[in-house]
């Protein structure tokens, strides 16, 4: 009986997931790699005359925008409703966040949903808690979280979207998750066309794609999978909750607010994740400063009795 039991569990599994086609899996490793490959590139082109202001530029801009794009927009618009704002600003963040090439707003959220209902338990998607104990283990368990997990098995299509019904009937957020690949090439002809006409020359462009392109991919990639593999390992947990999220500084500070994530999931619809005035949280001031310009609507944060409620026990 207890066999028979086992089996049906496994093919009920097996029914809900669905293992990433050829196509996925090629998409997925060109994205890891290629930003990878112009870092290397850069890297190269800094010995001769590779690089300058105009770069650099192109460089933080874009990091800045795309990087808003994932934490103020996908994370705490999109996937936790923790403000509200109007159909432009929607479509400019989901383009924005698109543009950091991390999938198409609809996907990203499901994903991102489904990781906080199950987060460090079965079915989170990156945890890097399922991998047993040691040195080596933890090491499995990092690189899943934070890119591994792309290659892995995931929800069909139909079970994901039932995380996002109120995405899937929003026009506005349907069609710009739609037109992904239309922003994420955007993203790379904006610095590569920037950097033409202030040159004139296409070694410029090239070094425009690189840097405002490649570049920046790569360093915002990593810096926000580190929320999901760092933030889940080392760092403090000042909150009670239901899984292994972490406080981490360095990551605070880089990912705009986003690693304050003890915080963030003791409070996960909150729009504030850095709740000590120490805690840089960039991503929540950009949003107070929508708030005064009329952009941003029921700004939700946590009240003091709630924070004091939550805190774990010393």
């Amino acid at each position: 009986m207890h066999q028979s039991h086992q089996a049906h569990r496994v093919a009920v599994a097996d029914e809900l997931h669905e293992r990433p086609s050829l196509g996925v899996r090629t998409a997925s490793f060109l994205v890891i790699t290629i930003p990878f490959a112009g870092l290397i590139a850069a890297i190269v082109l800094l010995w001769g005359v590779g690089f300058s202001w105009l770069y650099l530029g192109l460089l933080l801009g874009g990091y800045v925008l795309t990087a808003f794009g994932i934490t103020v927009g996908f994370h705490r618009l999109f996937t936790h409703k923790s403000f509200r704002t109007n159909a432009p600003v929607k479509v400019a963040l989901g383009v924005l966040g698109s543009m950091a090439v991390e999938g198409p707003i609809i996907q990203w959220v499901a994903t991102h949903r489904r990781h906080h209902q199950h987060s460090d338990r079965p079915g989170d998607p990156h945890s890097p808690h399922e991998h047993g104990e040691g040195v080596l283990s933890v090491l499995k368990g990092f690189l899943h979280s934070h890119f591994g997990w792309f290659f892995t098995p995931a929800p069909t299509q139909e079970r994901m979207e039932r995380y996002v019904p109120d995405l899937m009937a929003d026009k506005a957020v349907r069609w710009t998750s739609k037109l992904f690949l239309v922003w994420v090439a955007l993203g790379l002809l904006i610095p590569a066309g920037i950097a033409f006409a202030v040159t004139g020359t296409w070694t410029g462009a090239l070094l425009g794609l690189i840097w405002g392109g490649l570049v920046r991919i790569f360093l915002v990639h990593h810096v926000t999978w580190s929320v999901n593999s760092v933030c889940h390992l080392w760092g403090s947990r000042p909150f009670s909750s239901h899984d292994h999220s972490r406080n981490n500084l360095l990551f605070g500070v880089l990912a705009f607010g986003e690693g304050w994530h003890n915080n963030h999931h003791a409070f996960p619809t909150s729009a504030r994740h850095g709740l000590r005035w120490w805690q840089i949280d960039l991503s929540y001031s950009l949003i107070r400063l929508m708030g005064l310009l009329g952009l941003a609507k029921d700004i939700r944060v946590p009240s003091p009795e709630r924070i004091e409620a939550k805190r774990a026990p010393r």
